[in-house]
């Protein structure tokens, strides 16, 4: 029976498309939310704020070293299993987070919550480009939106449930959502038996590959800059704008709809030139990146350029895609390490423009910070396509007669 054949009908790949976004709204939720609940667990467990911002890093942590790991021995199982059990992992992790008697135990449950993280997300934008082969970018990007929802809405509503209920709250809400996300799954999605043999060693080869490294490293780069920003907004915002405390969440707000419409038009863009889209939308970034360091001192112009650097956000959908292109048979695991670079960006960025700060270069320097990740990702991808247009090159002047 042929691939058409055996796929589900528009409106089931919708609901299946749909489910996978549920999921990323709960991952979004659980990774945002520790930010936005951070005073109120530090104060739970009579820890100092920078104390207690250790459990945000050690979910990144668990990203980085659950992505590749879990990428690597889930490559042989069929992917509606995968991702149930993905799913099944993070609503126990998010479970157990509830119930966290002390900050160490806290601690532990948000690295096994971050573990399925970038597995989660790889192998769901590999599932809906195969239910939307001809649209593979938007497929991704709409899995990925379900993450940028989860900036407009998911982390906003657990802060207003940590000061009116009680973080571990939000934390349960997470588990229900992922629990749901589960069940969906496993009813909805189509079984995709194994694509052939996907040994180990054909999975670790994604790790030798070198366009799949530059492209890993591109979006390691160039995603910082806009976690340069958005780590740093609040203060910007309180100690350098002068913004009124009631006008900081509408100002994340906004950025994280940015965040949402990149996703959608980088989807949409990348169908059409991928190339072009992911440097172009680099340099957009570069622009509003540089222009932040201008507009910080006036809220009404600092809105719309955090509008528009959140819009970076749209080169995720785009470099999945591009290593769906460049990974060969090694699909899980590049899908899966693309979350992980992800979260390295989520680290770079903010912890150079910490040092940026500290060093006396004020409060506009995450947007210097930034512009300076974005143009070394322009780099980077430069540098990848013009090693890509050399081989190709090689390999028409050897088939040649």
């Amino acid at each position: 029976m042929s691939a058409a054949a055996d796929r589900p009908s528009a409106t089931r790949a919708g609901l299946v498309i749909l489910a996978l976004a549920m999921g990323g709204f709960a991952i979004g939720t659980t990774e945002f939310a520790a930010m936005s609940l951070l005073p109120f667990y530090a104060a739970d467990f009579a820890i100092s704020e920078p104390v207690a911002a250790h459990a945000v890093s050690v979910y990144a942590l668990g990203v980085v070293i659950g992505a590749p790991i879990l990428a690597l021995f889930g490559a042989s199982w069929p992917r509606r299993r995968l991702l149930v059990w993905l799913m099944a992992a993070i609503a126990i992790a998010n479970a157990a987070t509830v119930l966290a008697p002390t900050y160490p135990t806290l601690l532990l449950f948000r690295f096994l919550s971050g573990v399925p993280h970038g597995a989660y997300f790889g192998v769901a934008a590999l599932v809906a480009a195969s239910l939307m082969p001809e649209r593979r970018a938007a497929a991704a990007s709409y899995v990925m939106a379900g993450l940028a929802v989860a900036t407009v809405i998911g982390a906003p509503f657990a802060n207003w449930l940590g000061l009116h209920v009680g973080w571990r709250v939000a934390f349960g809400g997470v588990a229900g959502i992922a629990a749901a996300t589960a069940l969906a799954l496993r009813i909805l999605a189509p079984l995709q038996p194994v694509e052939g043999v996907r040994s180990l060693r054909g999975e670790m080869r994604a790790l030798s590959h070198p366009q799949v490294l530059l492209t890993l490293g591109a979006g390691a780069v160039g995603f910082g800059g806009l976690f340069a920003v958005y780590s740093f907004l609040a203060p910007v915002l309180s100690e350098y704008t002068g913004a009124a405390p009631g006008t900081i969440p509408w100002v994340f707000a906004i950025f994280g709809i940015g965040i949402l419409a990149g996703n959608l038009v980088g989807g949409w863009m990348a169908d059409r030139a991928l190339r072009r889209s992911a440097i172009g939308l680099l340099a957009w970034s570069a622009v509003f990146l540089a222009l932040f360091a201008f507009a910080a001192g006036n809220i009404w112009l600092l809105m719309p350029v955090c509008f528009a650097i959140g819009m970076g956000g749209g080169l995720g959908p785009i470099l999945q895609v591009r290593l769906m292109d460049v990974a060969g048979e090694a699909q899980t695991m590049a899908a899966a390490l693309h979350h992980a670079a992800f979260n390295i960006a989520n680290a770079l960025g903010p912890w150079l423009a910490g040092l940026a700060i500290t060093a006396g270069m004020g409060w506009t320097a995450p947007g210097w910070v930034g512009l300076t990740l974005a143009l070394g990702g322009i780099a980077i991808l430069l540098a990848a396509f013009a090693l890509e247009r050399r081989n190709e090159g090689r390999v028409v002047v050897a088939t040649s007669p």
